[in-house]
Parts: structure tokens; C-alpha cells; sequence
């Protein structure tokens, strides 16, 4: 097996605000080997988005920092890079697609100078192969008029055309890694299959490796090798896919995966899970899930659990399985 292109290791990134320390990322660990597409998945304020925006080291600062952890990207530390070193890694070595691209494209450049910056900062081209490149890089994820649009900015182009201007921009330096955070949202399906295809044959075709942050589950059935399922800046089940939809442990997962609908059987409600997502604080005690979880014993409100490796490569932070391992020892 290969090393890990990217291994998160014990990650806290705390936001400090006038109501207290937030733990948005609450030690996480996580690794993506080269080629590997691994979801990351959880109901909104989770921390999947900020789990991603630390590899960057993106994080708005104040009121966001990385307090701990580690951070490898193929063997080195970006937590310890100076910013002008972390320059040259975004945009080269790993890239993101961001999840609302009229936010992260400059409103005053057109598209084609945004991704001509990016070619010439990172490759060393001239202005007129940078151009070219650009060219192609928007024809090869579907732009019609690739040679027209390249001139055109932001705001004259819709939703589904700014998304894939943003996936010509990630992959136009031939990244390692890619962080895809919701690229589909607010997309209509037919678009959203389009850029889901785009990803996939960046994965097959270049061996880019993904994470593919996400709150739908059909999207990670499709696209992902591996899942890590984040509660409450906590990943507490991770594993397969396979393992993941056919043998969830966690009481969480196991509630995710009911709340979607099937077409196979008919319900007058959809299930949903009861209660919030808790209000972070570096106060809280106990499992994050305990106070919506159906099976939660006296301890689940009294300590935390680990995540401990229940089968091969599925991991879960639960006490049921750390007291049904307990029990069969």
C-alpha cells in the first residue's frame, strides 16, 4: 500500500467569538491515498467545510485557527509552511472547487485571466500558451465557445457554467488532490450529473485523488471509494463504501442513510433524525450524539468514545461497539 497522499492527524481548528471557543474541527484524523476518492459527509455546521479549508489553510483569521494537529501532504507539514510557501502548493499541488462559485471568482477579471494567473504562477508559460491552455482546460469540462467565454466574466455566465470555469481553474495545473466542498449545490440534476462526470474522469483518467465533501449520500454511493462521517467537528464512522451502506454502526450513520428516500418502498413521512446539532463549546462532555440517540446508555452521556477499528478498514465512535468488543473479549 502506498503512503497517503494527504493524512490529517488529531486536527483542532477552533473559531474564538464573543460567545466562546468553538471547536469546528475537534481532533480529526483522516487520511486519502493517491487515486482515492473519499467522502466526506454530515449535516451542515459538522465541520466538513472547515475540515477542508485547514488543508488550505484558509480558515479566516481572526476568528479561526489551527490549534493543533497535523497536516501531511505527501510526508510534509502545511500547518508549519510560511503563507508564502502555501502560495505554491493551492492551485498546483492540491485544488478546490469551492462550493459557490460566484463568491470565489473575481467579479472584476474575466475567466479566462483568472485561470491564465493561476497557468503562469504555477507553469511558467508565456501569456499566449497560458491562453491556449486556458482554452483548452474550458473545452475539456464541456464549455461551448470555449474561445468566446474565455473573455467573458463571471456574472454573464450561469450557475452551471461558473461551476465548471471553477473545475477549469482546479485542474488546470494537473493537481494531486482535489477538494471538491458541495460542488453541486444549488445546481439542477442534469447539471449536477455533468460536473459529478467531470470529477470522476479527472479521478480515472489523471489518478487525481478527492475529497468529495457532501451531505448527499447518492452522491457519495456514486462517486466514493471510502466515507468519513463527521458529527459535531467529529468523525465518528468511517469505512467503506460498501461497509458504510450495507453494515453501518453508528447509530448516526444508521440514521442518515434511513432519512433518504427509496424507490423501492412506499412511506406516508420520511424518517428524520430527533433534535438539533448541539451548539459547540470546548465544554461538552460525552458522545456529540448522545442527546438524539435512541440507543444512548448512561456512559455515552459521561465520556467520550474513541474511534476504534471494529472490522478491516471500518472504523466507528460509538460505546455500543466498544462495549460489545468488551464483552466478546
Amino acid at each position: 500500500m502506498s503512503e497517503p497522499i494527504l493524512k490529517i492527524e488529531n486536527l483542532h481548528t477552533h473559531f474564538f467569538t464573543d460567545r466562546g471557543e468553538i471547536p469546528a474541527v475537534d481532533g480529526v484524523d483522516l487520511y486519502i491515498n493517491p487515486g482515492e476518492v473519499l467522502g466526506v459527509v454530515g449535516e451542515s455546521g459538522c465541520g466538513k467545510s472547515v475540515t477542508s479549508l485547514s488543508v488550505l489553510r484558509l480558515v479566516p483569521s481572526p476568528p479561526g485557527r489551527i490549534i493543533e494537529g497535523r497536516i501531511f501532504l505527501k510526508g510534509q507539514d502545511l500547518v508549519t509552511l510560511k503563507e508564502k510557501e502555501m502560495r505554491k502548493i493551492r492551485g498546483d499541488a492540491v485544488s478546490m472547487i469551492f462550493q459557490e462559485p460566484m463568491t470565489s471568482l473575481n467579479p472584476l477579471f474575466t475567466v479566462g485571466q483568472q485561470i491564465i494567473e493561476i497557468v503562469r504562477l504555477h507553469r511558467g508559460m508565456s501569456k499566449r500558451q497560458a491562453r491556449d491552455h486556458a482554452v483548452d482546460m474550458l473545452r475539456n469540462v464541456g464549455i461551448p465557445r470555449p474561445e468566446s467565454i474565455i473573455d467573458e466574466y463571471p456574472h454573464q455566465l450561469s450557475g452551471g457554467m461558473r461551476q465548471r470555469v471553477m473545475i477549469a481553474m482546479s485542474i488546470s495545473c494537473n493537481p494531486e488532490l482535489l477538494i471538491a466542498d458541495e460542488p453541486t449545490t444549488a445546481l439542477d440534476v442534469t447539471i449536477q450529473a455533468q460536473i459529478l462526470d467531470l470529477i470522476r474522469r479527472l479521478n480515472e483518467e489523471q489518478g487525481t485523488a478527492v475529497m468529495m465533501i457532501t451531505h448527499d449520500l447518492g452522491v457519495v454511493a456514486e462517486m466514493c471509494h471510502r466515507v468519513a462521517v463527521m458529527y459535531a467537528g467529529k468523525v465518528v464512522e468511517e469505512g467503506s463504501v460498501h461497509d458504510i451502506f450495507k453494515r453501518p454502526l453508528h447509530p448516526y450513520t444508521r440514521g442518515l442513510i434511513q432519512s433518504v428516500p427509496r424507490m423501492d418502498e412506499t412511506r406516508e413521512r420520511l424518517y428524520s433524525i430527533p433534535g438539533n446539532v448541539p451548539v459547540l463549546s470546548t465544554e461538552m462532555q460525552g458522545c456529540r450524539f448522545a442527546p438524539r440517540c435512541p440507543e444512548a446508555m448512561e456512559i455515552c452521556h459521561q465520556s467520550l468514545p474513541q474511534l476504534t477499528q471494529q472490522e478491516e478498514q471500518h472504523s466507528c465512535r460509538c460505546w455500543l461497539h466498544e462495549r460489545s468488543q468488551e464483552d466478546a473479549v
